[in-house]
């Protein structure tokens, strides 16, 4: 990963961490993340060291967020490459998903940057030619840029099976969002949640300042006159 060369404060050793079967790759990057956010909302991008992950670098990546709902890889490890056939670096995170998925995604990172929360997405890749069925887990996790804003995130994506042909892309069969907020509570939703709207306040609800709505009807209303006399007593 870029910037390299860091503190070493900023090393945090997992030789000694236990991982889960299948998934280890992900509870490695979040142990890590934890150790640098220490206590604070949102550790920093500059802080983050390839050396305190070196176990895992194949499956991590670093995100930036560069408008409304889209986030480009900044960097990323070969396991991502791998599943593309190609090198990832500079491409959007929505491609690695089928295009009907890639407003979820969009809605997660926006969800994650703007809260801030932890995101955790269960993917699927359906059976094909030379394709096998895949699953996998992406995990990410909000960094401040070095303007303090929460725009780069850590990464990191474990797909299990053999890939076959590449590229491969993902369906989000769930995604859990943990706001970093004390007291909140995680949130699951199934894929193509539907979003909430604002409900519309009927008129007998509407208290304090608020002024009734009028709407228009064009037959009722009246038209002023085409010319208007002006007379003048000069």
């Amino acid at each position: 990963m870029d910037k390299a060369s860091q503190n070493a404060q900023n090393i945090v050793s997992m030789s000694d961490y236990m991982p889960e079967t299948g998934y280890g790759a992900l509870a490695q990057v979040e142990a890590y993340w934890e150790a640098l956010r220490a206590g604070r909302l949102v550790p920093k991008r500059s802080e983050v060291d390839p050396r305190g992950i070196e176990l895992v670098l194949e499956n991590a990546f670093i995100l930036e967020r560069i408008a409304p709902g889209i986030a480009r890889l900044r960097v990323a490890g070969s396991h991502l490459n791998d599943l593309m056939g190609m090198e990832v670096r500079g491409m959007p995170l929505t491609s690695f998903f089928a295009p009907a998925h890639r407003r979820t995604i969009a809605d997660t990172l926006e969800e994650m940057f703007q809260t801030p929360a932890r995101c955790t997405l269960d993917l699927t890749a359906p059976a094909a030619i030379s394709r096998p069925a895949l699953e996998g887990r992406l995990m990410l996790l909000p960094l401040k840029s070095d303007l303090g804003d929460v725009s780069r995130a850590l990464g990191c994506l474990v797909v299990k099976g053999d890939i076959g042909a590449a590229p491969r892309r993902f369906d989000v069969a769930r995604h859990q969002f943990d706001a970093l907020i004390p007291g909140a509570e995680p949130t699951t939703l199934p894929a193509h949640a539907p979003r909430k709207t604002p409900a519309v306040q009927a008129p007998s609800q509407r208290t304090g300042f608020e002024a009734p709505q009028t709407t228009f009807d064009g037959a009722d209303a009246k038209r002023p006159p085409y010319l208007r006399l002006i007379k003048s007593e000069d």
